[in-house]
């Protein structure tokens, strides 16, 4: 299909029609709102526009209405309309546009199939460029706050297509070589990349120049405090990872099926895009979102991946991020429980499941037990870990309170920021017993999960949780663990879910996680109750 209107956002912004380039208006802000429209691609509210763009005293609503004037002589060139606007929201009608980022994104993560090396080569070098290069003060902190998270999110795709590329059995080891030193480049001290690297260099027969390689990487990430999840090349190196037929580096099966997960995306009944995911065979299991969440982002990470890889054993493994995180849209009007409750209907009516068992952790409990009292007769089982029936701002001290909406004006200022002081508050109550390193990783998996408002929203959102009243109106099977020493959230606050429940089984376990990690002898209990629990509910 041919578009008469292409928008290209890597780069300095351009827009061409019928192959020629469109002069841009010479004001960058309104540049900068053309390429917001673009990227977001759905209605935006008048009101959000304005304050990521113009600063008081001007006149924000009056800049915006220049603004879309100048854009409707960019976009509307051949008659159609483009710039759809009433008096509370503006969008981009895409309909006749070609906006090729976004068709980048849809096919890696929708389902994608083995990509073939010309389409994959060409995608690599659309990421030559920045995102939205050059305008950078176009707009308020709001504005740039956003931006810096979409280029984190574009850097994600170009290691995708890296990654890929690097690891085609249809491509050369030569040419492997070439975009898996660039997929390394990218990703100076992540283990994957270097991996790639190293073995993709054994393959081919420098097995001296691999080895330099895994030294000098080596060092690096010592001096850098940081360790390598295993050796980058077996110590005894087999025929195989040096044949030139081998069109991968051998990894575990784990990992392998980890990276079979299909992305997909669904729209709320309020018009916002979820992305979900599913992975494996068999019935199916449905774990609602919880803080924070990035389809890509955790699925192979030291946090969550041995978590969801023990999901998906024998099972249909189905999650999502929630509106305002992750992979699904982040400018969004509304972030509530309600709102948190409609993204986990919308997903199970994606996938037309008719009767399922739901995990929940932390207030994903919550959204669990909320979505079971109000459809009784589609939830087979419950399974709620850490989880609670009241937010703060219900029943909780005064201190606390004081506590909480301190840590609100701490992210509002910090989140966006390089310094993790502001995320390592959460990183230190949800696992004060990881390592270091895994402190390290999720205080910057939370930067790159939402932004600074959005971060602030959802803990607004979840401080005003209470699913008291549905508690007694839960009628399938429940099993409830909560740590006997939960730094996050009390286990009093986990048993009285349990209490509530008829006949939930209530698990203490002997940790200080929040989330729970697979080092821990609690993770494997919990693992071990759960895998029971299923397979005695299972329809």
């Amino acid at each position: 299909m041919t578009h008469p209107l292409t928008i290209t956002l890597q780069g300095e912004l351009t827009v061409t029609a019928d192959g020629q380039t469109v002069a841009l208006p010479a004001s960058r802000k309104a540049r900068a709102v053309l390429g917001y429209l673009a990227a977001t691609g759905r209605p935006v509210r008048r009101e959000r526009l304005c304050e990521m763009f113009w600063d008081l005293p001007d006149d924000p609503r009056g800049s915006l209405r220049w603004a879309l004037s100048k854009l409707r002589q960019v976009v509307d060139h051949d008659g159609t309309r483009r710039i759809i606007a009433d008096r509370e929201r503006v969008e981009l009608c895409l309909d006749a546009t070609q906006v090729a980022l976004r068709d980048i994104w849809v096919r890696l993560f929708d389902d994608p199939p083995i990509i073939p090396p010309p389409e994959l080569r060409a995608m690599a070098e659309h990421f030559e460029r920045p995102f939205l290069e050059g305008l950078d003060a176009a707009g308020t902190e709001i504005f740039q706050s956003w931006l810096a998270s979409e280029r984190d999110n574009v850097h994600v795709m170009h290691l995708n297509i890296l990654r890929r590329l690097a690891l085609h059995p249809e491509i050369t080891l030569d040419e492997a070589v070439r975009w898996a030193r660039l997929w390394q480049d990218h990703a100076p001290l992540q283990t994957d990349p270097a991996r790639g690297l190293a073995q993709t260099l054994a393959r081919s027969g420098r097995l001296e120049e691999a080895r330099a390689f895994e030294k000098a990487f080596t060092d690096d990430m010592l001096q850098a405090g940081l360790i390598i999840d295993g050796p980058l090349m077996p110590t005894d190196l087999s025929p195989e990872l040096t044949d030139a037929r081998s069109p991968e580096p051998r990894e575990p099966a784990s990992r392998r099926m980890l990276r079979k997960q299909t992305i997909g995306f669904c729209r709320t009944p309020d018009g916002v895009r979820i992305a979900h995911a599913k992975v494996g065979d068999g019935p199916p299991l449905v774990k609602a979102a919880n803080w924070l969440n990035h389809l890509e982002l955790d699925w192979n990470s030291p946090i969550w991946g041995g978590t969801f890889e023990a999901c998906a054993a024998g099972r249909t493994f189905i999650r999502y991020d929630e509106r305002g995180n992750g992979l699904s849209d982040w400018d969004v009007d509304e972030i509530s429980f309600d709102a948190f409750v409609r993204d986990l209907e919308t997903v199970v009516d994606a996938y037309g499941l008719e009767r399922f068992p739901l995990l929940g952790i932390s207030q994903g409990a919550a959204v669990c037990v909320e979505y079971a009292a109000r459809h009784p007769g589609r939830v087979s089982g419950l399974v709620l870990i850490a989880g609670y029936a009241t937010g703060w701002r219900i029943g909780a001290s005064t201190e606390e309170q004081a506590r909480r909406e301190a840590v609100l004006t701490l992210t509002r200022h910090g989140w966006g920021t390089s310094n993790p002081a502001y995320r390592h508050i959460f990183s230190q109550t949800f696992m004060p017993d990881s390592a270091p390193e895994d402190l390290a990783w999720f205080d910057e998996f939370q930067r790159q999960c939402t932004s600074p408002e959005n971060a602030v929203r959802f803990q607004e959102a979840f401080g005003d949780i209470d699913v008291r009243e549905s508690l007694s109106k839960v009628t399938a099977p429940t099993i409830v663990f909560h740590a006997r020493n939960d730094h996050r959230i009390s286990i009093d606050q986990g048993r009285e879910l349990a209490i509530g429940i008829a006949g939930a089984e209530f698990v203490p376990l002997d940790s200080k996680n929040h989330i729970l990690l697979g080092h821990e002898p609690a993770w494997l209990e919990c693992v071990q109750k759960t895998d029971a629990f299923l397979e005695a509910i299972a329809d």
